[in-house]
């Protein structure tokens, strides 16, 4: 995934040498532990329209590898809980899951400012975790609870959050919302910027063009993000597209290609892209990843890939575990460390997972509060037969 380029220590100089010589993983150390490592990108940005690109030569700190590695595991385990209740028929409808793309949204992640803002289509649990939301707020959102982030009533595809403007289930609509975030920030003038995150099946959608069109002409600051995970719903990427390099495909709009399996190059490549985009206009990011479960719940995800492939990906390329076997190398972490945090993180979605299971639906006088953020009438719209009142709770996350 990554290289380690120099090392940094207090050891005597000959001990230093020794270490160069043998070619050990070095980083800046406290006390013998490491505290920050310099590492290199393995797998080059392909650049369009760029005369430069992202920085290949990250750093890394401890700090640093703990929430990176804290946040991709508690993903991972969120989606396991998530397949596993959808099995359990306690989640119904649309359940899209997210394990394999770890990496792109903590990358992201760590490159967003307060000011910054995100909008996605319908894979969107880790996201709806990373901008806030704790396990149980999404677990019961899932599971249709009351404590849940949009108290039950969006499910999978519609969660929400500060600076989060969701889950969206429409393909490829989110593009041309997000491309109005972006308007909003540079009406504002507050230097924020959005990332509109759509995937390879939605790239062909004709209005994901208009927006890039718009976002042009207006010097719109908006990162089109498109996660190519190589597949859509049942189709690999070569049949359903003319061409399959995504990030070009803004046309005017400049691009980067980015290995979407390696949180550090997300992380680099979204820090470029918040700089450009404030300082010339929107820009195209392709994050090459890959999905290990079905598009869907209702996708065994084997009738167009084999497992073996699956398989191949998960040995070589996992996010997770090509962090994790990096951050040990450098010293950044310990493997007493990496047993503490899965142990923590596993108990924490358990138990999110079991209050899920047993929270109340909201009552059914509840399922038409808070259907307009202010509205203008005493009386529901549409529902004259009804005669229902319009009342403002405000007690979910996105109120």
């Amino acid at each position: 995934m990554l290289r380690t380029l120099s090392r940094v220590s207090e050891l005597p100089l000959i001990v230093k040498q020794l270490q160069k010589n043998a070619a050990q993983a070095g980083v800046a150390k406290t006390n013998n532990y490491a505290t920050e490592a310099t590492v290199q990108v393995n797998r080059p940005f392909k650049l369009h329209r760029l005369d430069e690109g992202p920085a290949t030569e990250v750093k890394l700190t401890k700090d640093e590898a703990l929430k990176y590695y804290t946040q991709m595991q508690t993903i991972r385990r969120i989606e396991t809980a998530a397949g596993n209740l959808y099995k359990e028929k306690i989640i119904r409808g649309f359940c899209h899951l997210y394990s394999g793309q770890e990496a792109c949204a903590v990358g992201m992640k760590a490159a967003m400012r307060d000011v910054d803002n995100i909008i996605s289509a319908y894979r969107v649990h880790g996201w709806t975790y990373l901008m806030g939301v704790s396990p149980i707020g999404v677990l019961a959102e899932l599971t249709g609870a009351q404590s849940g982030c949009a108290r039950g009533k969006g499910g999978s595809m519609h969660m929400y959050a500060p600076n989060f403007f969701g889950g969206n289930g429409i393909v490829g609509a989110q593009v041309p919302l997000g491309t109005g975030v972006g308007l909003a920030c540079k009406y504002k003038g507050n230097g924020g910027m959005c990332l509109a995150l759509y995937g390879d099946g939605a790239a062909n959608q004709g209005q994901v063009f208009e927006a890039y069109n718009m976002a042009y002409l207006w010097k719109l600051p908006v990162i089109f993000v498109c996660e190519n995970n190589n597949y859509g719903m049942g189709t690999s990427s070569e049949r359903a597209s003319c061409n399959t390099d995504y990030y070009t495909r803004g046309d005017a709009l400049p691009g980067i290609w980015v290995d979407g399996m390696d949180v550090l190059a997300v992380r680099s490549a979204t820090e470029f892209a918040i700089n450009y985009v404030n300082t010339v206009g929107p820009l195209v990011m392709e994050t090459n990843t890959y999905r290990y479960s079905g598009h869907s719940m209702s996708d065994p995800g084997t009738s167009y890939r084999t497992r073996e492939e699956i398989q191949e990906v998960r040995q070589k390329r996992d996010p997770i575990t090509s962090f994790k076997e990096l951050c040990i190398e450098l010293g950044l972490i310990t493997t007493d460390e990496v047993k503490a945090i899965d142990l923590k993180v596993r108990k924490e979605i358990d138990e999110a997972t079991a209050f899920a299971k047993s929270d109340a639906e909201l009552a059914v006088s509840h399922l038409w509060t808070d259907v307009s953020s202010n509205n203008l009438e005493t009386k529901l719209r549409g529902t004259n037969s009804f005669n229902l009142d319009h009342i403002q709770e405000r007690k979910g996350v996105n109120h």
